[in-house]
């Protein structure tokens, strides 16, 4: 710079002593003016134009750091580092759930020392998503990286409050943002969806795909529901590395099994393998045959879930059982299953259409058809209203072409179902049936009176 640049701008100015300022006394660039401008020729886009000396860069720096830690609250966030992170969470976490924190872990670290790209980090509330995006944010600070870290919406208010702002404008809020050496985005969806604040986000993060900033990301929502223009941006592999974390929210017990919301496995905890009964003293051959064969198919399907498994018979003779038992076997390994009764499936998609619903219709339906383990309870298809058959038929297609592992107990017959889901259960290619015929389980017998 100080090659290419001229303490005088003009003929006379050399005869003219600097005065004091901003930059170092005794500079030999400036002398002390902390600014210079280029020995250009007029015409030239830099005539005229202003450059910090290299006096003054440092504290320029300095500055711009200090400006951009105290509009993060970082200081709050101390204790978010990359050693109080616990790897493998919790104990108890699942072998699955355990990998894929460790995962996000390494990858984080890795992405803090190089800043190299974006880093995206999905999973649900209190998995470790903040710690891990706070960790980089702290590391960079404390490499003198310019940090800014924000929660979405904080960083939605603080653009609103600076058209009210004395110190600042809201441009220069803008640029301060967009043009941070690291951004780091909280919690991106959980911002209120107005057209204003939509437009900024893209502005912003279009800003950085466009100029290959660092970006860091952390969200609980499908991607699918963020704005189609963002979401094409946090999806390009070229530049965004994702990660997912299946740990469970590590601020609730530590014997929670990470269950999704709308499962009601915790009610079954009890129904294991090890705790069904196979009722040998009380039962034909027929039957315990079926029972013997129903309990195979369950103990495979849980060490390796594909395809439809589906369990038919009376009421009490041990499905719902099995059932959960795949489900809490597939829990015990860290991958919990989306387990629920159909009745209870059928409630919760109407609650969606509640204006006081948390999650929207759509959001609901598609957690539920998505899963990456379903397992319905008691279906009934038989006197059901034509809104219930219609969505029961889209749910079963979609998984059906998907082919989506899916554990189905009824104690309908096939003639009784609607007759679009009964030929997607008669696909022998996908769908296995296992009819037990034993009667209704009482407990065991204590003796006679």
């Amino acid at each position: 710079m100080a090659a290419a640049t001229s303490k005088a701008s003009s003929p006379t100015s050399s005869n003219i002593e600097p005065t004091p300022g901003l930059g170092a006394p005794d500079c030999p660039h400036c002398g002390g003016l902390g600014y210079l401008r280029r020995d250009v020729p007029p015409g030239s886009p830099d005539f005229g134009k202003l450059e910090i000396c290299t006096c003054r860069q440092g504290a320029v720096a300095r500055a711009v750091r200090d400006r951009l830690f105290s509009l993060s609250h970082l200081d709050e966030l101390r204790h978010l580092t990359f050693e109080t992170f616990q790897p493998r969470g919790q104990v108890g976490l699942g072998a699955r759930q355990a990998e894929s924190l460790e995962n996000a872990y390494k990858l984080a670290r890795h992405y803090a020392s190089s800043l190299n790209g974006w880093l995206l980090l999905q999973g649900g509330y209190g998995c470790g998503k903040t710690h891990l995006a706070a960790a980089i944010a702290n590391f960079a600070v404390g490499m003198g990286v310019p940090t800014l870290f924000l929660t979405v919406p904080d960083l939605l208010d603080l653009l609103r409050f600076a058209f009210d702002a004395e110190d600042v404008t809201f441009e220069e809020r803008f640029d301060q943002i967009r043009n941070a050496a690291l951004l780091v985005l909280d919690d991106l969806g959980t911002q209120s969806a107005t057209s204003w604040a939509q437009e900024k986000l893209f502005q912003i993060i279009n800003y950085r795909y466009i100029n290959r900033l660092p970006l860091v990301v952390t969200t609980n929502v499908p991607l699918d529901e963020i704005e189609p223009r963002i979401r094409s941006r946090l999806t390009d592999p070229q530049l965004v590395t994702s990660v997912r974390i299946l740990a469970p929210d590590y601020r609730r017990p530590s014997d929670d099994k990470g269950h999704p919301e709308l499962s009601s496995l915790d009610l079954l905890a009890r129904c294991t393998f090890d705790s069904f009964s196979l009722r040998e003293e009380e039962l034909d051959a027929a039957q315990s045959r079926s029972l013997q064969k129903a309990l195979k198919a369950a103990v495979a399907f849980a060490e390796q879930p594909k395809g439809w498994l589906v369990l038919t018979g009376p009421y009490g003779c041990g499905k719902t059982h099995l059932a959960a038992a795949i489900a809490n076997a597939r829990s015990e390994i860290g991958d919990p299953p989306l387990f629920v009764m159909v009745p209870d499936l059928l409630d919760h998609l109407r609650a969606a259409f509640s204006p006081s619903s948390n999650v929207t219709y759509d959001r609901r339906f598609d957690e539920i058809r998505t899963a990456p383990l379903l397992i319905l309870d008691d279906l009934g298809t038989q006197s059901m209203t034509p809104w219930v058959r219609e969505k029961l038929y889209q749910l079963f297609n979609y998984r059906y072409n998907a082919e989506l592992p899916t554990v189905i107990t009824t104690a309908d017959t096939l003639e009784e179902m609607d007759a679009r889901i009964r030929s997607r259960l008669l696909d022998t290619r996908l769908c296995t049936i296992y009819a037990i015929t034993a009667p209704a389980y009482h407990g065991k017998k204590k003796g006679k009176r």
